[in-house]
């Protein structure tokens, strides 16, 4: 060995050890054999190995190992038995998974098939692999088993290895993955007598795996197990069974299983049990949006409008619900919105439904509305807008008295205008307590129209207003209603009277011009009210105004004017109606001068008989006076009387001393004439 000579050190042990020598069995001996010819001559390690019986195997096999004599040394292994090592190389360093299952059966031992096995594992060779670990009785590797059995899809082998594995081990993955590996192989059967019997699997997580690899009907057995009714539900839909998935979500109560139970049954044209599942959904009104939306996106139209129905008689039943249906009835079915409006307005959202209904061009349902929510502006406004559908007499009226825009009246005034102008009188009437009289009077005036507002006229005068008022005179003209005309301007003087009486002074009739005389005489014009009564031969008139007006001169010129008329007649009435007014030496020197003193004798009879009794009435009072001069004289407090009495009386108009003064009797005014303006006495032919 020092001189570097192995071969001749091979042929010198050779000698020494394989013949039968006293060194043959030396330990020493042959580890330097075996171990020179691995350096020197490889070819004869295998031959050396085979003869020899007496040396140290593991270090040898070792040696040759990391000389890559993989085949000596296995054969060293094999050759003592060791057993794992010999197919620890067949496996790591020859790689021949053939010969190391025909190894493995030759030795049949647990320790081998496990090492075999887990090089079976790695190598891909589940099915192989997994019996392998069955032969070996071991479990130890069983997630490595389970991850890559799962991954190959060998689930029956699989199912194998874990029962094999449950009777060593009492893990709980390893019932799980029996459970799951039963699902999978199908053995439905097995699968639910065994999560029946006592186990430690995870039935649920099983179950929530089955359902994610659309497993369902064994998702169903292992929900079932678990009384998780809400997966179940779904599970059942998946398979199809609407019914039981019904019954399933009734079960969990849950509002999410009972909208993917509804939106499945939908998706299967199960209506009927959709319905069930959503009025169970409605009764949440933050679900509304999304049940809605996924109904009317597969245009369910009628459907949902029958599970909202539905819904109304519910408990549960929430202003949410109500609103939803009239939105529902505004989109699709405009006809029913009116009657439910009407009988459930106080449980819906109504700005909600306003604008729907406006973005339905539902014009009466939108009035109806906001009558309800107290915008009686907008209703007014919505009506005339679209008086063919919206429109009503006596809605309309018992709204606009509630409006607070005044606008809105005039804008109301101009709809009846145009389009109900038999109807005007009667809104006026309603709107007479919040009106601008003077601004509607000028309203109509330059519409033209104001003949048509008379009642509404005639209903408001009473406010004398000068605009009314001069609005229905001129009506009154228009006409020629004159006795109307005469009432109302006794009635109301807030007008133009001049201006009135102009008007009426050149009107053909003769009551009109009568009554332009009567303005005249209003506004003490008597002489031109005078004048025009002369002009029309209204003598009592002229006589009454001239009365009227308390001046002597008017009263003297009328008389004059009847005589020089040749009027006797009206020459001796109009003493009798102006008797206070007129002269007593006047009145005697016309009717000398016109011959008229039997016409005149009534009157003059009068003023004697009235001349005498003021005589009687100063003797009376100067009796008084000497009287209380006398008492004056004897001490008590003097009355002072007037140095003449008798111009006191005379300047004193009778009609102003007080009745009764000092004894004598109140003044008495003239009898009124007979019918036919006759004096007492006056002579028949007069």
């Amino acid at each position: 060995m020092a001189a570097d000579l192995p071969n001749e050190l091979i042929e010198l042990l050779e000698k020494i050890v394989l013949d039968n020598t006293v060194f043959s069995d030396h330990r020493n001996l042959q580890n330097l054999l075996i171990l020179t010819a691995i350096k020197a001559d490889r070819n004869r390690v295998m031959e050396y190995i085979t003869k020899l019986e007496n040396f140290d195997a593991p270090e040898i096999a070792q040696i040759a190992i990391s000389n890559q004599l993989f085949e000596e040394a296995f054969a060293v292994f094999k050759k003592f038995e060791v057993n794992e090592s010999a197919i620890k190389v067949l496996i790591e360093h020859i790689r021949n998974l053939d010969r190391a299952y025909e190894f493995a059966e030759k030795c049949n031992e647990p320790a081998v098939w496990s090492q075999l096995a887990s090089a079976q594992l790695e190598e891909g060779f589940v099915k192989e692999a997994i019996d392998s670990f069955i032969k070996a009785n071991d479990p130890s590797c069983y997630v490595d088993v389970v991850r890559v059995a799962g991954e190959t899809g060998h689930w029956e082998d699989l199912v194998k290895f874990l029962l094999m594995a449950r009777k060593k081990a009492k893990e709980s993955f390893i019932e799980t993955e029996l459970v799951f590996a039963y699902a999978k192989t199908g053995r439905l059967a097995d699968m639910e007598e065994y999560i029946n019997s006592p186990n430690h699997a995870k039935i649920a997580e099983v179950a929530d795996r089955c359902f994610d690899q659309e497993m369902y009907e064994a998702a169903k057995i292992l929900y079932s197990n678990v009384s998780n009714y809400a997966r179940l539900a779904i599970t059942q839909v998946k398979l199809g069974e609407f019914q039981s998935a019904v019954e399933s979500a009734r079960k969990a109560n849950s509002t999410k299983t009972w909208k993917e139970v509804c939106f499945s049954c939908l998706e299967s044209q199960e209506y009927r049990l959709a319905q069930i599942c959503g009025l169970n959904i409605i009764i949440h009104a933050d679900e509304l949006e999304e049940l809605i939306n996924f109904y009317q996106t597969r245009g369910l139209f009628n459907e949902l409008i029958s599970l909202f129905e539905a819904g109304l008689g519910l408990d549960r039943a929430h202003m949410g619900l109500f609103t939803e249906l009239a939105i529902l009835y505004s989109k699709y079915r405009p006809a029913k919105l009116k009657e439910h409006l009407e009988l459930f307005w106080s449980r819906i959202n109504i700005p909600k439904v306003l604008r729907a209904a406006e973005q339905a061009h539902l014009w009466s349902e939108l009035v109806f509305l906001y009558e309800k929510y107290e915008e009686f502006d907008n209703a007014i406004l919505t009506m005339m807008k679209h008086p063919t559908e919206a429109w009503r007499e006596s809605f309309f009226k018992e709204m606009i008295s509630k409006c607070a825009n005044i606008e809105i009246y005039y804008k109301a005034i101009k709809f009846y205008l145009d389009f109900k102008p038999l109807l005007l009188n009667d809104l006026l009437q309603v709107l007479i307590p919040r009106l601008d009289h003077t601004r509607t009077v000028s309203f109509f005036s330059k519409e033209g129209k104001i003949a048509m507002v008379k009642p509404y006229l005639k209903a408001v005068q009473q406010n004398n207003n000068k605009h009314i008022n001069e609005a229905l005179n001129s009506l009154y003209i228009d006409e020629e209603d004159y006795q109307s005309l005469r009432a109302s301007i006794e009635a109301f003087n807030n007008f133009d009277n001049i201006g009135l009486a102009q008007k009426c002074e050149k009107h053909e009739l003769l009551e009109f011009r009568r009554i332009a005389a009567f303005l005249y005489k209003g506004n003490n014009r008597f002489s031109q009210s005078i004048e025009l009564c002369k002009r029309d031969r209204l003598y009592k008139d002229a006589m009454q105004f001239a009365a009227d007006s308390r001046d002597s001169e008017l009263a003297a010129a009328l008389l004059q004017w009847f005589l020089d008329e040749k009027l006797t007649e009206c020459f001796c009435a109009c003493l009798y109606q102006c008797y206070d007014l007129l002269k007593p030496d006047k009145v005697m020197e016309l009717a000398w001068r016109y011959n008229l003193m039997d016409y005149t004798m009534p009157y003059l009879v009068q003023v004697m008989a009235e001349y005498q009794a003021r005589l009687e009435r100063l003797e009376q009072a100067e009796a008084v006076r000497a009287e209380s001069d006398e008492k004056a004289d004897s001490g008590s407090n003097p009355i002072v009387m007037p140095s003449n009495p008798m111009l006191m009386l005379t300047n004193t108009p009778h009609s102003m001393m007080p009745p009764g003064v000092a004894g004598m009797p109140p003044y008495q005014p003239p009898p009124p004439p007979h019918q036919g303006g006759y004096y007492p006495g006056m002579p028949q032919q007069f």
